[in-house]
């Protein structure tokens, strides 16, 4: 989008506000699909700080987690999507099953809804 979503901008406000990570999105950015719970950008760098200090190659990139987030309520409105337990939806799977840790920039959602998607095998 050119102009980011006033109502999706909204909604990543309320969850940055809220501190809460109950609120489940699917977004399509960039010709992907991506579909989970949103987080709070502080909570979303000390998830992933915390998964690189445990990684026995990756623990030095974990200090880039760890410094300043980004625009807070008072410099201006959420600029990026956080989620949590999200999975990149391919054909008939969500990658990693697990769900991951994913960035995204609400300017370049192109479209969305809220609830998150799963595959069953009935």
């Amino acid at each position: 989008m050119s102009k980011p979503d006033q109502l999706l901008v909204d909604i990543a406000a309320l969850v940055e506000s809220a501190q809460s990570n109950q609120m489940s999105l699917t977004v399509v950015t960039g010709g992907g699909v991506i579909t989970g719970r949103l987080a709070p950008e502080a909570v979303w760098r000390q998830r992933v700080a915390e998964v690189l200090t445990d990684s026995a190659r990756l623990t030095e990139f974990s200090t880039a987690f760890t410094g300043p987030a980004g625009p807070t309520a008072t410099d201006g409105p959420p600029t990026h999507l956080h989620f949590h337990v999200a999975r990149i939806l391919q054909g008939t799977v969500g990658i990693p099953e697990t769900g991951g840790m994913y960035r995204v920039a609400i300017e370049d959602v192109s479209a969305w809804t809220v609830g998150d998607f799963s595959y069953s095998d009935t």
